[in-house]
């Protein structure tokens, strides 16, 4: 069985969720969620792709902003990785990407307007600090015997390019074509701030009740995501990469002056840009804390909270549907299908469509976010415990999977879903876009007023809500000996 820290903090956290419940906002609005539920995969069953060419333009939009976003996201990553070591470096790599890409992306829009490089940046920036902090890890990994073998005088350049590069070479590349999926999902939900991407088409064919074309965008996603392994080829990224940007469309012409304007005056604090006094200033801030941004602090973390145990609960019932130790090929065929669709579409996007079928609430949300990162736990769970070989007088059933193979895979699933706990506080933050009362909500009510003072505050505290849950994780996986490494 698991050790007794690991059932005591696991114990603890269902604990935690359970309180958290009770001051959710958990509960189907709609009318008749039966009807739009059935409406929906009713239309997922007749996908009509000949509806409009929209389609087919939203998926090469989709897959054009990924590439781009990720390939300056790479780069950038690997040049601050090179300095990582420094302090300096890695608070501010921690920084970027503890703030949602969808956020990075309405901050461009107020002065970049509706312009490929509101899309690019929104995913470029945070990007970036992930790949500096992964590529750190696997460069400070490689084995030191090969730069022991080179000639006495060898330059640091040239030892970094023929003794560290090659030996890392190939975790570089698989964790590179990992986040090219992760970008296609961001680039994905961007089109729901008005970028000609998958997330534009889709909010526009539900708003209008056309389901079928819904459904064939989601297909065409799915899809898309399935088949990386068959066109995303090492040999063919230069043509990707060097063709994206010729795909992005075309927007507005950027006004420099509106850059200058939001950096000069449009987020500098209303007292101070209207030389109000201090005391103005803490009744602003006083204002801005009590009424948004701790009832939004509230709601994210419970929200986090009962997401985190219900993804916890599905990617430990999921894992089975793919192991080769339950089953047979019908079933893990169906299994891998399931859990490709779970982890494949977005939160963003299946918070929207849950939104829609059951009414505003914290429900859709926390259904969301539990299907996707359970799916992607489980995916990782399940092809572990393939990997694992049995007894000859091994039980079978329920008793296989209670006390053979949980026991034995329980540490590596606490350290995926520890990991992954700020990843779903980041997506929980920006779910308030959509009307559920996080942090997100206040920031998106704050720009559309034009209060841009007010949303770079709630931003700013977003991030510093991420960093402290990213900091708690690592603490909890340290104490727990937690070892593994997830590139998820």
């Amino acid at each position: 069985m698991p050790t007794s820290p690991t059932v005591r903090t696991s114990l603890l956290f269902v604990a935690i969720a359970a309180v958290c419940l009770l001051f959710a906002d958990i509960a189907i609005t709609t009318a008749n969620p039966w009807r739009d539920l059935g409406r929906f995969f009713m239309g997922v069953a007749t996908p009509d792709f000949f509806s409009t060419d929209n389609l087919y333009v939203a998926i090469l939009r989709t897959v054009a902003f990924a590439f781009t976003g990720v390939a300056i996201g790479s780069a950038s990553g690997f040049l601050l990785a090179l300095v990582y070591r420094f302090r300096t470096v890695r608070t501010f790599c921690a920084f970027i990407r503890a703030i949602h890409e969808l956020f990075w992306a309405l901050i461009f829009l107020q002065f970049f307007g509706f312009h490929p490089l509101t899309g690019v940046l929104a995913i470029a920036i945070p990007y970036a600090g992930i790949f500096a902090k992964v590529y750190s890890e696997i460069l400070d990994e490689a084995d030191p015997e090969p730069r022991n073998l080179l000639p006495p005088g060898t330059s640091n350049v040239a030892s970094f390019l023929y003794a560290r590069i090659p030996d890392c070479w190939g975790q570089i590349r698989t964790y590179t074509a990992y986040r090219i999926e992760c970008g296609l999902r961001s680039s994905a939900i961007l089109g729901f701030v008005g970028l000609p991407t998958i997330g534009f088409y889709l909010e526009a064919a539900f708003s209008q009740g056309h389901y079928s074309e819904a459904g064939a965008l989601l297909i065409l996603f799915y899809v898309l995501i399935a088949t990386m392994p068959l066109w995303l080829r090492p040999k063919l990224l230069p043509l990707y990469v060097g063709g994206a940007p010729f795909f992005l469309g075309e927007g507005l012409p950027i006004v420099w002056g509106n850059v200058e304007r939001f950096f000069t005056e449009d987020i500098v604090p209303a007292p101070i840009r209207n030389n109000e006094g201090m005391a103005e200033l803490g009744s602003w801030f006083g204002d801005l804390m009590m009424n948004q941004a701790l009832p939004g602090i509230w709601n994210t973390l419970v929200l986090t909270q009962i997401a985190l145990v219900a993804t916890g609960l599905l990617a430990l019932l999921a894992f089975p549907l793919i192991s080769t130790h339950f089953g047979g090929p019908v079933r893990r065929t169906a299994g891998h299908v399931f859990l490709v669709i779970a982890r494949s579409t977005p939160e963003y996007i299946l918070a929207y469509i849950l939104l829609q079928l059951w009414g505003p609430s914290m429900l859709p949300a926390a259904v969301a976010l539990a299907l996707h990162n359970g799916g992607i736990i489980g995916h990782l769970i399940g092809r572990q415990s393939s990997d694992i070989r049995l007894r000859p007088d091994a039980s079978t059933g329920v008793n296989r999977y209670a006390f053979e193979l949980v026991p034995r895979i329980y540490r590596s699933f606490l350290a995926f879903l520890f990991y992954r706990w700020e990843i779903i506080m980041r997506e929980t933050a920006i779910l308030g876009i959509l009307g559920i009362a996080t942090l997100g909500f206040y920031i998106d009510s704050a720009i559309q007023n034009i209060n841009f003072d007010r949303a770079m505050v709630l931003i700013l505290i977003t991030a510093l809500l991420n960093l402290g849950i990213d900091a708690m994780s690592r603490l909890i996986r340290r104490q727990l000996k937690l070892q593994t490494m997830p590139t998820c």
